[in-house]
């Protein structure tokens, strides 16, 4: 699948800020006054700046709004929804802690659930694709779910959960990895059994190609990453994402090795999220002579 920015921006941003949404509902950390409006901030920040910058890709972004009509179908529906409701009850409970002094554990418990719940949605509208085998798998939840609490502790502050939440993040993403390079041959969708033909065992292979310039089908969904820069990319993206904030967290702590655990799993995470989208095997591929199922 092609890795376009916005997508990426979006699925870093918005899972780190619901992430911190989440923690902030459980009250890690029990911030009220200035505090809480700072870590609010930047929940916020994160979270709707990411969601805004999904509509980037968006062929008709002033339509965006219509997609909440199809939440019995769309995942994507269920994603706007789950994202308005998050918000809306967080910022009541932020409201709460930084104007009132007031704790509404009910309600920042509902916040959190309802910001996990977005990003199972967010996951969602990648897990349930057929037609791309290396996402339709229940890890592809597991592996959003954990890098939104690993980095919303991070964010939060919350060390001894980090610590532990890291790495188990970091095994979620080599599992995802592992799995989802044997995802397309283990599918058994080839040229054969899309068009009906592969009969007796014989196999089928295009006389032609469909046509001999680009289109929407190719710049889409056949993007192809060679596999010694997607090696290299992993390595880095577990390097800065994981083992390097374990590290900073592991050193006595300072404001500085704090934000740099920080920015390293933002920009290892980042890195995750381009090879999610560039490693992603469409079916349609195989039309073109670009996959070997």
């Amino acid at each position: 699948m092609h890795p376009a920015p916005s997508v990426i921006v979006f699925t870093t941003l918005s899972g780190l800020g619901f992430g911190l949404l989440f923690w902030l509902g459980i009250a890690m950390p029990a911030v009220t006054g200035w505090s809480a409006f700072a870590f609010f901030v930047v929940a916020y920040l994160l979270a709707v700046g990411g969601l805004i910058s999904s509509t980037f890709h968006l062929g008709h972004p002033e339509r965006a709004l219509k997609a909440f009509s199809q939440w019995r179908s769309s995942w994507l529906s269920r994603e706007g929804w789950a994202a308005v409701l998050a918000l809306v009850v967080m910022g009541l409970y932020g409201a709460g802690l930084v104007f009132l002094d007031q704790r509404w554990s009910l309600l920042g418990w509902i916040g959190a659930a309802l910001s996990l719940g977005t990003v199972y949605t967010t996951s969602m509208i990648y897990g349930q694709m057929k037609t791309v085998p290396r996402w339709k798998t229940p890890l592809t939840s597991a592996l959003y779910l954990s890098f939104s609490l690993a980095g919303g502790a991070l964010l939060a502050g919350q060390v001894s959960f980090a610590l532990i939440l890291l790495p188990l993040a970091a095994v979620v993403q080599v599992l995802w990895w592992k799995r989802g390079d044997t995802a397309l041959a283990s599918s058994g969708t080839n040229l054969g059994t899309a068009t009906g033909l592969a009969r007796d065992g014989a196999a089928v292979r295009a006389f032609e190609p469909p046509h001999t310039g680009t289109n929407f089908l190719l710049r889409e969904f056949v993007y192809v990453i060679g596999r010694k820069h997607a090696q290299k990319l992993r390595m880095i993206a577990l390097g800065l994402g994981f083992v390097l904030p374990v590290v900073l967290l592991l050193l006595p702590f300072t404001h500085l090795f704090g934000a740099l655990a920080v920015v390293s799993h933002l920009a290892g995470i980042a890195a995750s999220r381009w090879l999610f989208f560039a490693e992603a095997e469409h079916v349609v591929g195989l039309y073109y002579g670009k996959r070997a199922a």
